[in-house]
């Protein structure tokens, strides 16, 4: 028997016991993301390894604002690099439907894809100029009527489903997106508080717990967003995102993908 069966079978053994007995057992809840290493903990993150809190915020903070900008036209032939289909180099992989889409159909119209900011320029009124307006770490292809569903709307569990975005539910005042993007919004969301801290010209963006944030500088909701991360990893595809927005673009990475577990040890 093997190390995970005999833990199973002991779980199993226990549960059954406290039935026996007329015990209660308390709720099962996801495990923690695991702490990871990176070939950046040495020279990019050298100053934040070991930190918690508003300590490690801080530190993140410093680390990624030395950043690169680029201009919101030049977002379009940015995200046909970072969010190219690995199975078919003429498409881009869209956000919230996983739908494999020409690169040239980029645009306003029923069936093009647009730029889609996940952070909703509303929540801190930063439009689309050079700073968090075209920030390549918060900005994802997505279908021009996916996208309008979405507009501004704080993330959360539950609502109808989306046309056009299997897996994806949408309610008056929150978005779900489907099982594998929940991680990726959520990773993103929470680089966006840690980039945008109100020390420049730009609003201090921070998670709250709300659905209601309309035009302030908050998005939500954070106790969904850690469960997200948890819940769905950094995948390769957003790892090798991550590389390209920092190789190539703007020369800053998002934390959460490189260390998920950051996420619990700042929230």
């Amino acid at each position: 028997m093997s190390v995970a069966q005999i833990g199973r079978w002991k779980a199993l053994t226990a549960a059954v016991a406290a039935v026996l007995l007329g015990l209660t057992l308390p709720t099962v809840v996801a495990t923690p993301a695991s702490a990871t290493t990176t070939a950046y903990d040495s020279t990019y993150y050298k100053n934040a390894i070991g930190k918690t809190g508003t300590s490690l915020k801080s530190s993140l903070h410093t680390i990624i604002s030395s950043q690169n900008k680029i201009s919101y036209d030049a977002v379009w032939n940015a995200l046909k690099v970072t969010d190219q289909d690995p199975n078919n180099s003429s498409n881009v992989i869209l956000l919230y439907s996983g739908t494999s889409r020409s690169k040239a159909l980029n645009g306003g119209d029923v069936g093009d894809w647009n730029r889609e900011h996940v952070w909703a320029q509303s929540h801190g009124s930063f439009g689309t100029s050079a700073g968090p307006g075209t920030d390549l770490h918060h900005l994802r292809p997505a279908d021009v009527q996916v996208n309008s569903i979405r507009g501004n709307k704080d993330f959360d569990n539950g609502g109808s489903a989306v046309s056009g975005a299997p897996g994806s539910y949408t309610d008056s005042n929150s978005f779900e997106p489907r099982n594998a993007d929940k991680g990726d919004v959520a990773r993103m969301i929470l680089y966006m508080a840690v980039r945008y801290e109100g020390d420049d010209a730009w609003a201090d963006l921070e998670p709250n717990d709300s659905t209601t944030n309309g035009s302030v500088p908050f998005h939500g909701r954070l106790s969904i967003l850690k469960q997200w991360n948890e819940q769905d990893p950094p995948s390769a595809f957003e790892e090798r995102r991550n590389d390209v927005i920092y190789g190539t673009y703007q020369g800053n990475r998002n934390p959460f993908i490189d260390h998920p577990e950051w996420v619990e040890a700042i929230w």
